[in-house]
């Protein structure tokens, strides 16, 4: 059964669905976490800073592994494998400065925007991928201003980033409603065959 096979299924759906819902918890967390202790206690928002990639490559490594593998993902695959990096080299940049941590963030949310918006794509008939592609257009966008951010600020910090982690839980929760009431309208086959 190929992605396209499996999405469109009843089950492929479901756990897509269930994916959506825990990438919007995890993220809407992440952000709560980040405007109260990260803003108070800088060696949380260091560990946050250093999560959020870190999480995102988990959760992308997942989602291949369950719509087929690596291989037949190559977008997730690249994701995964672009936000390790992110998450080390976030944890490098932190020796050297918040701007630099910014500057990473902004090459990291334009690079798996624009994987999440291939993905989205090539996902097109399961439904809700209109809002992974404004998210991943929102991503690249983003990107370019942590980027200018970084080298017109003094001095910034995670509640400069948690808006877009913000707006990532919104898109992913929008899709998990989506998929979740497509589901519920469909009138079920299971016990006909």
């Amino acid at each position: 059964m190929n992605i396209d096979q499996k999405s469109r299924s009843g089950v492929g759906s479901h756990w897509l669905g269930s994916y959506y819902l825990v990438r919007a918890a995890v993220s809407a967390s992440w952000v709560a976490a980040a405007f109260t202790l990260g803003k108070s206690m800088p060696p949380v928002a260091a560990a946050l800073l250093i999560a959020y990639p870190a999480w995102d490559a988990v959760a992308n490594f997942g989602d291949a592994r369950h719509h087929g593998g690596l291989k037949v993902n190559p977008t997730q695959t690249l994701n995964a494998a672009f936000s390790s990096v992110t998450a080390v080299a976030v944890a490098l940049a932190l020796g050297w400065s918040l701007n630099a941590v910014l500057a990473v963030f902004g090459v990291w949310a334009i690079l798996s925007g624009l994987f999440q918006l291939l993905t989205a794509l090539r996902r097109w008939g399961t439904g809700a991928q209109w809002a992974m592609i404004l998210s991943g257009a929102q991503s690249v966008l983003a990107g370019g201003f942590f980027i200018k951010l970084a080298f017109g600020v003094a001095t910034p910090g995670i509640a400069d980033i948690a808006p877009y982690a913000a707006f990532g839980a919104f898109y992913f929760l929008v899709s998990a409603v989506w998929l979740t009431v497509a589901r519920a309208r469909k009138p079920s086959i299971e016990g006909v065959a």
